[in-house]
């Protein structure tokens, strides 16, 4: 699905190379529609991030109302597996976030042995990320990288989703008129046709 990436010390190198200096050009607003986000958009960079991002906009879904605090601490951070229940207008909604590639590996095993008991699935939502951190120390990241530098770069995204005019992803403009000229609603049938996923199992590659 994916024919060309760039990463971001690939556009480093290209904005030296052109020798364009940052402090010194005209500030402009970006092209619509990618003139406008929300904080639940930045906040994809860090782990935990897309979980709590899915929340808020989950809640509103199911109650129609924002929540008030749209802050969710129990998925943030660098803990490998986190967990938690997360009362949503009375339905608890178990989670799981895992990230670095050998948590991920843990939290599957778990889910593997509830199914060989027979046991209910421990989770109703689970956000996984390949990278410790997530992609703020993903592979085309500046490589200077250990946990100190991602718990500052979180707090980046962190005072970038706070200082938002628009905290959830529901919220943005330009997705309302995507919703409402082009995709229907919500889960729909269009939406669902090209912005959902299905897996098909695969044999091992040897």
């Amino acid at each position: 699905d994916v024919d060309v990436s760039l990463t971001t010390r690939e556009i480093s190198r290209m904005i030296k190379q052109m020798g364009i200096d940052f402090n010194s050009l005209k500030v402009e607003y970006a092209d619509d529609p990618f003139g406008e986000y929300s904080g639940a958009g930045t906040i994809f960079g860090r782990t935990g991030g897309v979980m709590e991002a899915a929340l808020r906009t989950a809640h509103n879904f199911i109650t129609g109302r924002d929540l008030h605090h749209v802050d969710i601490k129990e998925v943030q951070g660098l803990e490998g597996i986190k967990e938690a229940t997360i009362n949503v207008d009375g339905n608890d909604v178990k989670i799981a976030v895992a990230h670095g590639t050998g948590n991920v590996d843990k939290l599957m095993q778990q889910i593997r042995d509830a199914k060989e008991k027979g046991e209910p699935i421990p989770y109703h939502f689970i956000e996984v990320m390949a990278c410790p951190g997530g992609c703020i120390s993903g592979g085309g990241q500046p490589r200077t990288i250990n946990d100190d530098i991602r718990k500052k770069r979180t707090k980046g995204l962190n005072q970038d989703d706070y200082n938002s005019r628009r905290r959830c992803s529901h919220q943005n403009p330009f997705i309302i008129k995507l919703y409402e000229e082009f995709l229907g609603k919500p889960c729909g049938e269009k939406s669902h046709k090209l912005l959902h996923t299905s897996y098909t199992p695969r044999s091992i590659y040897r």
